[in-house]
């Protein structure tokens, strides 16, 4: 589609032509720029390769260069052994007063990715979190893939989250987590432009599995076996393992030589 614009001073005509490039996928997926390139709104499921040895993860390609490319976080510098706890909490199973315990204990910040149905549902804990020095981090209000929704969509379910946490606590959201891991190079641009770096991660296992509880030595050899320098570690506050486990894995992490660091210390 182009535009055509006329400009009219001093008897001289000009025409302008703007192209609107607009791409289509399968479903809605709508992209429209003025700089003559569309940008893809090609669904990613975030993976992590494992590798031996405590050893850093391969994060593929191209995660990686679109990480890079919008200032996104994922795994950090690989000569420091610097690591970075992350939880994701869509709502409040009861376990996440006895993590902050923990990691009060132990003298951790962490940063938590919290839904709109969080917030209503366990204000005080979020309110908690934000007096005990945690970052609390945007995972919109409704947990839908944005690559499924329109920008104006993408826009309300991140503004009306970030709204809401500051009118009730004060406190302004920086960092978001695509919900699900499913980003597009379009979603990571939308959000790029609402001011927020996206965090995504190096290191999680299937903790959120309210099915697969009652397995504490399992998680704790998943987690130590697979901490790395720059680890971006993803767990679930919905975990009642990982609420029994969590300070004996962050004592282990420590003697092990890392140092626990805020996500807003990350170093690349």
């Amino acid at each position: 589609m182009k535009k055509r614009i006329m400009i009219i001073g001093t008897g001289i005509i000009v025409i302008i032509t703007i192209a609107f490039v607009i791409t289509f996928n399968d479903n809605y997926k709508q992209t429209v720029t003025t700089s003559g390139v569309a940008l893809s709104n090609t669904k990613i499921g975030w993976g992590v390769k494992r590798v031996p040895n405590n050893e850093q993860p391969d994060l593929g390609s191209t995660n990686v260069k679109l990480m890079k490319e919008y200032n996104g976080i994922a795994m950090g510098n690989k000569d420091k052994k610097y690591v970075y706890l992350t939880f994701d909490g869509g709502y409040e199973a009861g376990y996440t007063e006895k993590i902050l315990d923990a990691l009060k204990e132990n003298d951790v910040k962490a940063t938590f990715f919290i839904t709109g149905h969080y917030l209503n549902t366990a204000g005080d804990i979020v309110q908690r979190m934000i007096n005990e020095g945690h970052v609390v981090g945007n995972h919109t209000v409704n947990h839908h893939s944005m690559t499924d929704l329109s920008e104006e969509q993408i826009k309300e379910e991140v503004v009306k989250l970030q709204t809401a946490v500051y009118e009730k606590t004060g406190y302004e959201m920086r960092y978001i987590r695509p919900p699900k891991g499913e980003y597009s190079e379009r979603t990571l641009a939308i959000t790029n432009n609402l001011g927020y770096t996206t965090v995504m991660w190096s290191l999680a296992y299937d903790d959120w599995d309210e099915a697969k509880q009652g397995r504490t030595e399992y998680g704790k050899e998943k987690i130590i076996s697979n901490i790395h320098p720059g680890a971006v570690i993803l767990l679930h506050s919905t975990s009642k393992d990982n609420s029994e486990i969590l300070g004996d894995v962050i004592k282990k992490i420590k003697e092990m030589g890392y140092e626990f660091r805020s996500i807003e210390q990350f170093e690349k």
